[in-house]
């Protein structure tokens, strides 16, 4: 009857409205972790300086001598907060692309781990998801792991963004931090290093799946110093959620690129996604592509505290071997052809 009709109409909005509020949400928490990305530590760094020069200095000056002392916590493993890694805000980030983790092997927790992640992207979205934050379950995939994503050390030092970064267990990419999560910090510590690093980033765009590994063997190295395990992982659909300017080798536009990378760490890239409102516009939302990361096999490695050149390499291309079989067995069950080939650089 008509009552029915009404209710069954009332229905349809209301499930419509739902849809439409949890896109909203889930383009909010992307948006404010790019922006994090790319602008909180200098933003912060600004604020505090401001109000430095404001009739509230004393709450900045407060907040520098915090710094100065808690100046190393970054380098001891950090200050994770569980509270921050199961914040709602991650699922719906999680569920924008949406992001997935899938476990290959059981990791034992009597072990140390180094995970290769690759490809780097334009901003390891994939890699934070999944290590940073529960929204993909990696405690309940693997549980007494402790995952650590390393990112650059210069992210330490801008004021609050450390803080929020360390929250959600990430930690700097040098010796110092590494060294003490995986000799003083127990068992069953996992480090997350994105191995290709911003000379990767520069090669990243849609279609194209390859890594620069050839000439990375120092995560190899500290592998053996510390008798960690090797993981290789591969997330598919990493290089396809930005659109970028691919400066040929030679141009000016790749030796700026470089020089910024030797310098400062980091290698601008000229890239673009979707627009805030609008899918068909430009913007820096990311396209809403799958994001698949598939953690492989781990790879016994022995202790050696001075491991020769040899060693390095012949571990260097055990690993190697396996993160290509690990593409070649779930390239085609994520869109890839099975004449897709892993380009290693």
């Amino acid at each position: 009857g008509t009552g029915s009709s009404i209710l069954s109409a009332l229905q349809d909005l209301f499930w419509l409205s739902k849809s439409k509020v949890e896109k909203q949400l889930q383009i909010i928490s992307v948006l404010q972790w790019v922006l994090t990305f790319l602008i909180m530590g200098v933003a912060c760094t600004l604020i505090l300086m401001y109000i430095l020069c404001t009739d509230c200095w004393a709450i900045a000056a407060l907040y520098l001598a915090w710094l100065v002392f808690d100046w190393n916590t970054p380098k001891k493993g950090g200050r994770r907060s569980q509270w921050v890694r199961n914040w709602a805000i991650w699922r719906y980030f999680r569920d924008y692309f949406p992001i997935r983790l899938v476990k290959t092997h059981n990791l034992l927790t009597t072990r140390n781990y180094i995970f290769g992640y690759h490809p780097h992207g334009i901003m390891g979205l994939g890699a934070f998801c999944n290590f940073s934050t529960e929204a993909t379950g990696v405690s309940q995939k693997f549980p007494g792991i402790r995952p650590y994503l390393a990112t650059l050390a210069g992210n330490f030092r801008m004021p609050i963004l450390r803080d929020y970064l360390m929250s959600g267990g990430i930690c700097p990419v040098n010796r110092d931090s590494i060294d003490y999560i995986l000799s003083r910090n127990g068992s069953g510590n996992a480090i997350i290093i994105v191995v290709g690093g911003a000379a990767e980033s520069l090669n990243c765009t849609p279609g194209k799946n390859s890594v620069t590994l050839k000439n990375r063997k120092g995560f190899v190295k500290l592998a053996l110093r510390h008798g960690a395990d090797l993981v290789p992982v591969y997330s598919f659909g990493e290089n396809e959620v930005y659109k970028q300017v691919i400066f040929e080798e030679g141009s000016w536009g790749r030796w700026v690129q470089k020089k910024f990378q030797k310098h400062i760490g980091f290698a601008p890239c000229i890239f673009h996604g979707r627009g805030l409102f609008s899918s068909n516009t430009w913007g820096l939302l990311p396209y809403s592509k799958p994001i698949t990361t598939v953690v492989g096999e781990p790879i016994t490695i022995p202790k050696i505290d001075n491991p020769s050149q040899k060693e390095v390499d012949f571990y260097h291309s055990v690993y190697v071997d396996s993160l290509i079989k690990l593409f070649d067995k779930y390239k085609s069950k994520f869109g890839l052809p099975e004449t897709e080939v892993l380009e290693v650089n």
